[in-house]
């Protein structure tokens, strides 16, 4: 069911590995070409255009963009209390992870008389998206929203894509999600129109500064179109999976973690990295009783087939040098001392650690963020944390005689640059 790739003896280089190892392909600049007049018409004509494209990609067409009130409280009182339960408990340990992120301003004297002060500033508004499509993601609210507000932010906007079985609204579980944690500006608007509805403006939704959450390509399309004229956060394509494993791994829970994966989509990449052919095997069988049972087979064996593979290393060693090459989305590492293990990944969007650390604690419940990198972007970015939704600003003052002191340097760099101007503004106060 996965791909063997025997990398024992010489590692291939990591560029190289990234160019061996699967990844569903994706095409962002093309599906730019596709978004590209959505965004221009939402641009130019507003919520008729938001609500056209609705009409057109989602096949249904909400009375206005933006929720009613009584919608959500609605969709509140009808939520499951099982539900509600976990979504606050869910809430309650995502909002300790994230206050513990948030930074007080420090204030460094430089020289006697100069002193930098470092401020986080949040943002004034920030629109974030949830996906919809094949399940409803009331997760997903949780973790755009909590840090977010954890960071500061007075204004927010979620827009999550319409439902026709829902009467044009987005899915209710994502709407009691919204009512729980208090955001009450929710929008029935999907893709790339919601992208370019935050971004741009409309009558019925004034614009952000910030947009954030995960959707399919054109959501990603539409963020790198519009980024610059609003922050985002990273580009996010199909989700991923490492593990990490050795002998002491359970064949049964590394199975079990590479189809909850593979449920997602069928373009999911899946990869075990193993020393052991042993253990390689063992999940290979157990896959063979667990994808035929599960809800979603013909999904989970579309990803498993399309980018699923095992790659067999030499030892552990050797097998950090890959999954630090792969860098996933979420890395499990399933080996003796996972902890020792764990502690030397150097790129991963999110690292479970043992056993009794699935994926599924971190999309939900371990209070950790699950909006994260994908696509190999684990080497060079984070999940979404209170720092999107906060820029730094450096406060600098300075009194006559710490200014005096340093006329000098500055004239001598100043007159390097050819910047008489720069020299003469400090001239002009200390003569």
């Amino acid at each position: 069911m996965l791909r063997k790739l025997d990398l024992r003896g010489s590692l291939p280089s990591p560029a190289q590995l990234r160019r061996l190892l699967p990844r569903a392909a994706l095409d962002v600049d093309a599906a730019m070409d596709a978004v590209r007049p959505v965004c221009d018409d939402v641009r130019d004509r507003g919520d008729a255009a938001v609500l056209d494209a609705g009409e057109r990609f989602d096949g249904v067409r909400p009375a206005t963009v933006r929720v009613a009130p009584d919608a959500l409280t609605d969709a509140l009182a009808g939520l499951d209390t099982a539900v509600r339960d976990a979504l606050e408990e869910a809430i309650r340990r995502t909002r300790l992870v994230h206050r513990a992120q948030r930074r007080d301003p420090v204030t460094i004297e430089v020289a006697p008389g100069t002193r930098v002060t470092e401020r986080w500033i949040a943002v004034e508004r920030v629109g974030l998206y949830v996906p919809g499509g094949r399940v409803a993601y009331p997760s997903s609210v949780v973790m755009n929203v909590v840090p977010a507000q954890e960071a500061g932010v007075d204004s927010l906007a979620l827009a999550s894509p319409p439902q026709a079985e829902f009467g044009g609204l987005p899915h209710p579980t994502v709407l009691a999600a919204c009512a729980l944690l208090g955001v009450d500006e929710v929008y029935a608007v999907g893709g790339a129109q919601a992208i370019a509805m935050f971004a741009h403006g409309t009558s019925g939704c004034p614009a952000v500064d910030v947009v954030t959450g995960p959707g399919n390509i054109y959501v990603t399309a539409a963020k790198r179109l519009l980024r610059g004229l609003v922050g985002v956060d990273a580009e996010a394509g199909p989700t991923e999976v490492a593990i990490l494993a050795d002998d002491t791994a359970d064949p049964a829970y590394v199975a079990a973690d590479l189809v909850g994966q593979a449920e997602h989509d069928p373009m999911a990449a899946c990869l075990l990295v193993t020393p052991s052919v042993e253990l390689l095997d063992a999940v290979e069988v157990e896959l063979g009783k667990q994808v035929p049972a599960t809800r979603h087979r013909e999904r989970v064996e579309a990803a498993l087939a399309g980018q699923g593979a095992a790659a067999v290393v030499d030892d552990v060693d050797a097998g950090l040098t890959v999954v630090n090459a792969w860098a996933a989305e979420h890395l499990e590492i399933q080996t003796a001392d996972p902890a020792a293990v764990a502690a030397r990944v150097r790129n991963a969007g999110a690292v479970f650690v043992g056993p009794w650390a699935p994926v599924s604690l971190g999309d939900y419940l371990a209070g950790s963020n699950h909006v994260l990198p994908t696509g190999g972007t684990a080497r060079y970015s984070g999940g979404l944390a209170v720092s999107a939704f906060q820029r730094q600003v450096h406060v600098v003052e300075c009194d006559r005689d710490a200014l005096t002191e340093v006329a000098s340097r500055i004239a001598a760099l100043g007159g390097a640059e050819d910047l008489i101007a720069h020299v003469d503004a400090v001239e002009v106060r200390v003569r």
